[in-house]
């Protein structure tokens, strides 16, 4: 059954039993048209929101959900940063179950995140994703936390220790760009690529590429890995242009664990 009237934004509601919205209920602060104590506290809001949401889509599709329950089979793994200025649906133009998300404090890639690596070996053993996306974005907090000298404390700095590592390694590319706000963009992008090279050392990843590569059943050598970025003042996602397969020649004698089959016809 549709719900004729859904409450406002900052309206409050109460829930039946069977999901719909029976009654809004208006209620302000003292100050103007934003939320109430109350609103805030008990996430009246967000209710509303998720039932217009789902009406909206259920008159779309009557099967959408139906299809969600008994199917996950994504596309893609994002590896992104926690802002929540950058989420991966909907600027990738995505719908729900077509994309399986990774994200945390400047998008980074580390081996010795428990979270991340259960993540990606998941996403490429189980689900089987055939495109892992590592995405950084311009404007963001930690790659300008990790360029500043301050200590921003526990577990924080020790956190945002890898991007000052980024820093140290392309200090001189760094060093040779004209203004701060080049300096912030170029780290963002090469912090995107370290963390890209991270996901292909991952022995999960390599072995997955080889099968791939060797199986003539699959059109492409997987999981692709695309470094990409994104700027929230324009709205625009971009692939990085670098060329992967270079850096894995490069060093591929230090992490390749299966030779040229692994890097495959492109990374």
């Amino acid at each position: 059954m549709r719900v004729a009237a859904v409450g406002r934004r900052w309206g409050l509601s109460a829930v039946s039993s069977s999901g719909l919205i029976t009654r809004g209920v208006r209620e302000h602060s003292g100050c103007g048209g934003g939320p109430s104590k109350g609103t805030l506290k008990d996430l009246a809001d967000v209710f509303i929101q998720n039932e217009e949401w789902r009406q909206a889509k259920l008159i779309d599709d009557p099967n959408f959900f139906d299809r969600l329950k008994s199917n996950h089979d994504p596309k893609y793994l994002w590896i992104g940063c926690a802002d929540a200025r950058v989420p991966a649906n909907q600027l990738m133009g995505e719908e729900a179950g077509t994309v399986f998300v990774h994200r945390n404090i400047g998008n980074q890639v580390l081996s010795s995140d428990m979270s991340m690596m259960s993540t990606v070996q998941y996403a490429v053993e189980f689900l089987k994703v055939p495109h892992i996306i590592v995405c950084g974005h311009y404007d963001c907090g930690a790659v300008k936390a990790a360029s500043s000298n301050r200590n921003h404390g526990p577990s924080l700095e020790h956190w945002l220790a890898s991007i000052r590592d980024v820093r140290r390694t392309h200090r001189q590319e760094i060093l040779g760009l004209s203004s701060e706000e080049e300096r912030h963009r170029r780290l963002v992008e090469l912090n995107v690529l370290e963390g890209c090279l991270s996901v292909f050392k991952t022995p999960v990843v390599q072995q997955r590429r080889v099968e791939t590569h060797e199986d003539p059943a699959y059109p492409f050598t997987m999981p692709r890995i695309h470094p990409l970025v994104y700027d929230p003042g324009l709205g625009r996602l971009e692939r990085l242009k670098v060329n992967l397969e270079a850096y894995l020649d490069e060093f591929g004698n230090i992490y390749d664990m299966y030779g040229k089959g692994a890097t495959g016809d492109s990374i």
